[in-house]
Parts: structure tokens; C-alpha cells; sequence
């Protein structure tokens, strides 16, 4: 059996958090926050993780989705930081969840066939030698224009001499978040989403604990811990504000948006990565669409909601268009999304030159920060900041230590027999009456858990069927994400259990009414509670819709502000 996450596992949860001291408290369930739960948990300690709104709702569910070392880092020479990415890559594809991550062939365009060649070739010779034997196939080839025509015929042939062709990791990064939470609440730990911090328990010179509102029912408590680690990411200057300073180190807020495009737009059989004046360029292969990112720049406005303005779109869209022969335009976008990356400030004035490397600092006895990092690093981020809590948690002279990080050895939940389900993937599509197609989905999102799913089918046919506005995606999927994956709120389904906001023309707004009454029995939804919910939503497109039209950062945040947080007082 494995620990759901639903609102009966978190009002138990809420209770114990309330009555229990623990010995580490995380705030913050992105993925360096549910990785530290996690890492905590299983090395034996009693373990809670409170989200202000949902798992994965700020920057770990907006990146580029790709477990990947970090091309831009060779020029800064920054060879450790590669290396560690690149090792946490092949963990991730191999052992810790291949039903969530895959390797991607990537095309780099070459435009310049000597200069190009050599210093393009060499840096991603040098990436491709370091990540040898690391998760995916060490299968760098230099093309040919002909050839690189082939794999790639939507090429503006004028634009390029060959290309460089090699792999990287994919992952649906709000997807592995929530999986990291909930396998952490396998393991033991207290999970819940809708708790904001709003202050700090002091004894004496050190923190010891947490003031908390459930932002579902309004109640405040306490949480009595022994460390608490701060993993709020671009927050964490705020939360470290309630205890009357600042901390160790600052954070900026650098945004980074990507467009959303039908994969008929653009026809390639790989993803391609090309680099710009300030970063690097994706377009990156997502199911029946691309992925078109990111920017670099810096941001100061609303930290929840972060808006793409009509200048970040042309930018992508620009930059794009010099490797397409046929043009998109700005009626190709099906879905835009942006997300803020927290960035370790530093001496410059770019956001695109500053460390994305971690720090960890402790700035009163019982708390620890943690910040900076990139998503494929995630779990170093979360063992180191687990190692400095754990410091002080057994006295110096103390018979017993608390064990060492294991999380490179744990899987995620739907890891375990994921590769015999997908070999016999074609017995179970008969065994439960579904396509083959249906099954490759569900194993590459649920993996071994599919079985939960097929349950829910068994005693609800009905369930078996796609949504009727949104058809990539079955019925129960949607059951599932309120029964099993935590999700309180329609914008959880849409956004992040699933990415119908993104996928869909009218980004998940015909689906909203369907999707509601399908979870409103497990959620306790009345008919009003199922009107405020798709109103919410239907809220948050047209803001986001307003505000990526606007002509700068400044009146796409007034915009995107016109639609309030679904849960109780908005903002974080």
C-alpha cells in the first residue's frame, strides 16, 4: 500500500503536526523542500512538510522540465557543477524515476562550419565524455547539413551548415515534485499543502518551531520542531523577514517563460538547443506539443504569479524563428507559462551571470536556509541542507549519529517494476479494456501505481474514458489527482496534475466544469463550491491571457494580479 495524499491524509496530518514535536521541519514543497522531507525522513527522523499553496505551485512546476548538467556552465567553467548535474541526471533516468524521466536527442545547430564546429563541437564533446555511461546513450555525432535536414526538416536551411546531435533528460517536473512529497509521506513524514508559515517559535537564541494558518480552514497552531529548513526558494528572504533579519545570503528572482506550440508546427524528430545573446534556447519535445524557452531576467514584481509579457513572447518567438523555415507566429501559442528561478545574488548585474551553485546557511540556532541550486540538483540541494539540521540534533559525545543521506538508493513511488509493466504493457491494456496508447501514457505518469488507477476503473467504468474537453487525459486521472495526489483545488488538476492549462486551446477552460464534478465527491464540493472553483480558474486564464499582452513586466503583473489566489488570502 501506498501513502495517498488526499484531505483526510492531511487533516491527520494537520493534527499530528499540531500535537508532535519533530525533529525536522521543511517549509516549503518545491522540490529542494519535498526532496529534503524525503532525505529526512528516511534517514530515520520524524519528519513534517508544510506548502504555503501546492506542491510544485511556484518554480517547480515552470522550468524548462529537463534533467540536464548545464551546457551554459562549461564556458563558465564551472566542471563540478556539470559533473554533479550530470550524475543526478543518470540517477534520475535509471534509478530513481524512469517513469517520469526520459532521455531527449537534442540537435545543436551549427551556423559557422569551422568556428561553429570546432568550439561548439568541442564543448559538447567535453559535456558528452563527462556524462558518459550517465543515463543516456553517449551518442554524440557531428551531422552533416543533409543529414541534419533529415532529422530536422523544418529548418531554415539558409540558417545552418550541420549540427551536433546528443542526449538529455526529460522530466514533468510538477509531477516528480508531488511524487517526491507523497513518497516522503510513504516513508513517514507529515505532509501538508495549504499551511503558511506566518511566524517563527523562539526559545531563547534559537528557532523552535513554526506558527502556521491551514489556508483551507482559517485555524492558526503551532508545529514544534527541533530545525526547521527554510526551502522557500524565491521566498526566502520573506520568510526569513519574520524573524526580524536578513540572512546569510540574498536571493533574486530571475523569470524565465516558455511558450507552448502543437508539435505539427515544427517538424523535427528531436528537440533542438541553440544558443542566444544572453542564455540558451530550447524547443523541446513534450508529448503532442513543444516547449519553447526560457528567458533570463530579472524580477521584482508578485512572486506567486509571475507574468510573461507580450515582449517575452516575441522574444521566444524571435529567437525561435531563426532556425524555422516556416515562421510561427503568435496564433501558434496554446499555452504560456512562467516561473522565477531562484538565483544566489552575487556581484553582477545580470541574472543570466549569477551562481546557479547552492548555499547553506544556518542564521539562528534551529533554522537552516537553503537556496539557489537548479532543479536537476535537487537532491544534493535537499542532503546538504538535511546535514547541517541533523548537526545539532545529537549531542557532541552522544552514543548514536543520525544515518547518513540514502536518497540516492530510494526510488520514487512507481519506480519499483516499472520496466516489467512497460514490457507488458500490451497484457494490461487487454486486462483492463484500454489502447495500448492509454497504458504507455498512465505507466509514463503513474508508473507501478497504475494498479491504483486500474482500481478506481474496475469500480467506475465510466472512468475509463477520456475528458471531453481535454482527451490526452482520462477521467480518472483527474479522480486520482484528489483521491491519491493531493490536489484541493481545480487550478492543482489543471495546472499540475495535469498540464491541461498549457495543452489546450482555451488552456483548460471547457474542461474546468467537467473536471470539477468529477472531484467534488472526494473534495466535498457543494454545486457552490464547484461554481467558486471554475470561476476561479476561468479567473486566472483571462488574467493570464490580459496580462501576455501587455508590452512590459510592469503591466503584465498589474494584469495577472486581477485574478486572486483560490485559497484563503491569497498570495503565499
Amino acid at each position: 500500500m501506498t501513502a495517498p495524499l488526499n484531505p483526510e491524509s492531511r487533516r491527520e496530518a494537520l493534527a499530528r503536526l499540531a500535537a508532535d514535536e519533530l525533529d525536522v521541519l521543511v517549509i516549503g514543497a518545491g522540490v529542494t523542500g519535498a526532496g529534503a522531507a524525503l532525505d529526512a525522513v528516511t534517514r530515520g527522523l520524524r519528519v513534517g512538510l508544510v506548502e504555503a499553496r501546492d506542491y510544485a505551485a511556484g518554480t517547480s512546476s515552470r522550468s524548462s522540465k529537463l534533467f540536464h548538467g548545464g551546457l551554459r556552465y562549461l564556458e563558465q567553467l564551472n566542471f563540478s557543477l556539470v559533473f554533479e548535474a550530470l550524475k543526478e541526471r543518470s540517477l534520475a533516468l535509471n534509478r530513481l524515476c524512469p517513469h517520469l524521466a526520459k532521455p531527449v536527442r537534442f540537435l545543436y545547430p551549427l551556423r559557422k562550419k569551422v568556428i561553429d564546429r570546432g568550439y561548439a563541437g568541442l564543448g559538447i564533446g567535453v559535456y558528452d565524455i563527462m556524462g558518459a555511461g550517465r543515463g543516456v546513450p553517449h551518442h554524440l555525432r557531428h551531422l552533416s547539413r543533409r543529414k541534419t535536414l533529415e532529422y530536422f526538416p523544418s529548418a531554415d536551411r539558409s540558417a545552418l551548415v550541420g549540427s551536433i546531435a546528443f542526449y538529455e533528460g526529460q522530466v514533468d517536473d510538477a509531477r516528480h515534485t508531488m511524487m517526491l512529497a507523497r513518497t516522503a509521506a510513504h516513508y513517514g513524514a507529515l505532509v501538508a499543502s495549504s499551511t503558511r508559515v506566518v511566524g517563527f517559535l523562539r526559545e531563547e537564541d534559537r528557532v523552535a518551531g513554526v506558527i502556521v494558518r491551514d489556508l483551507e480552514g482559517g485555524d492558526e497552531f503551532e508545529i514544534r520542531a527541533r530545525q526547521t529548513i527554510n526551502a522557500t526558494g524565491v521566498w526566502i528572504d520573506e520568510i526569513q523577514a519574520m524573524l526580524g533579519g536578513r540572512g546569510q545570503f540574498q536571493v533574486r528572482a530571475s523569470k524565465g517563460i516558455h511558450l507552448v506550440v502543437p508539435r505539427n508546427r515544427i517538424n523535427s524528430t528531436t528537440g533542438l538547443i541553440t544558443r542566444t545573446e544572453k542564455s540558451l534556447l530550447f524547443i523541446i519535445p513534450w508529448g503532442g506539443h513543444w516547449i519553447i524557452g526560457t528567458t533570463d531576467t530579472d524580477w521584482d514584481l508578485d512572486k506567486a504569479h509571475p507574468a510573461a509579457s507580450q515582449a517575452d513572447i516575441d522574444y521566444l518567438l524571435d529567437h525561435a524563428n531563426t532556425l524555422l523555415a516556416d515562421k510561427l507566429v503568435r496564433d501558434d501559442v496554446v499555452g504560456v507559462y512562467a516561473g522565477l528561478r531562484p538565483l544566489l545574488a552575487g556581484e553582477s548585474d545580470s541574472t543570466s551571470k549569477l551562481s546557479r551553485e547552492h548555499a547553506v546557511a544556518s542564521p539562528v540556532r534551529g533554522l537552516i536556509m537553503v537556496a539557489g541550486g537548479k532543479y536537476t540538483t535537487y537532491r544534493i540541494m535537499a542532503k546538504d541542507a538535511v546535514d547541517a539540521a541533523v548537526h545539532d540534533l545529537v549531542p557532541p559525545g552522544a552514543s548514536s549519529t543520525v544515518p547518513r543521506s540514502c536518497t540516492e538508493n530510494v526510488p520514487l513511488l512507481g519506480a519499483d517494476g516499472f520496466t516489467a509493466l512497460w514490457n507488458g504493457r500490451a497484457i494490461l491494456a487487454e486486462r483492463n479494456g484500454l489502447r495500448i496508447g492509454q497504458v504507455e501514457h498512465l505507466l509514463n505518469r503513474y508508473g507501478s501505481l497504475i494498479g491504483e488507477l486500474t482500481d478506481l476503473i474496475a469500480t467506475d467504468p465510466r472512468l475509463a474514458r477520456p475528458l471531453d474537453s481535454a482527451p490526452d487525459y482520462l477521467k480518472v486521472e483527474a479522480v486520482y489527482a484528489a483521491s491519491h495526489e493531493g490536489a484541493l483545488h481545480l487550478d492543482d488538476i489543471l495546472a499540475r496534475r495535469t498540464r491541461i492549462s498549457i495543452e489546450t486551446w482555451d488552456r483548460g477552460n471547457a474542461a474546468a466544469q467537467e473536471v470539477a464534478e468529477l472531484v467534488a465527491p472526494i473534495l466535498g464540493w457543494d454545486a457552490a463550491a464547484i461554481a467558486r472553483e471554475v470561476e476561479h480558474y476561468r479567473k486566472r486564464v483571462a488574467a493570464e491571457r490580459e496580462s501576455q499582452h501587455q508590452p512590459d513586466d510592469l503591466s503584465a503583473d498589474a494584469a495577472r494580479l486581477g485574478a486572486p489566489d483560490v485559497r484563503m488570502g491569497g498570495g503565499r
